[in-house]
């Protein structure tokens, strides 16, 4: 299985979409969106799986034509996404400073 930093370097989708989350990642704030997309807090290596899930169902609905689809929300958890990897990597880049600092 792949680690959940090389599924989001892996997703492919259009550079407009991916454009509007990078925009979106300036304002994105966990406390206030995760919780509206995920039905509560949770730590991100539990919330970027989620997140993916949904991403991914968003995405089959997209591509399908769906008329339940929203760009809203597919932006939503794409900013979501790339703001929990963000959080991920920050965080494992304090454990690896702690580390080497012992």
């Amino acid at each position: 299985m792949h680690d959940i930093q090389t599924r989001i370097a892996d997703l492919r989708r259009p550079p407009l979409l991916v454009q509007a989350a990078c925009f979106g990642l300036g304002a994105y704030d966990r406390e206030r969106h995760l919780p509206r997309l995920l039905a509560g807090p949770m730590a991100p290596a539990l919330a970027a799986p989620r997140l993916l899930e949904e991403e991914a169902e968003a995405e089959r609905m997209r591509r399908a034509g769906s008329q339940a689809y929203s760009l809203r929300q597919h932006v939503a958890l794409l900013t979501a996404l790339l703001g929990e990897a963000r959080e991920i990597r920050e965080r494992n880049a304090g454990e690896a400073a702690d580390i080497a600092a012992e």
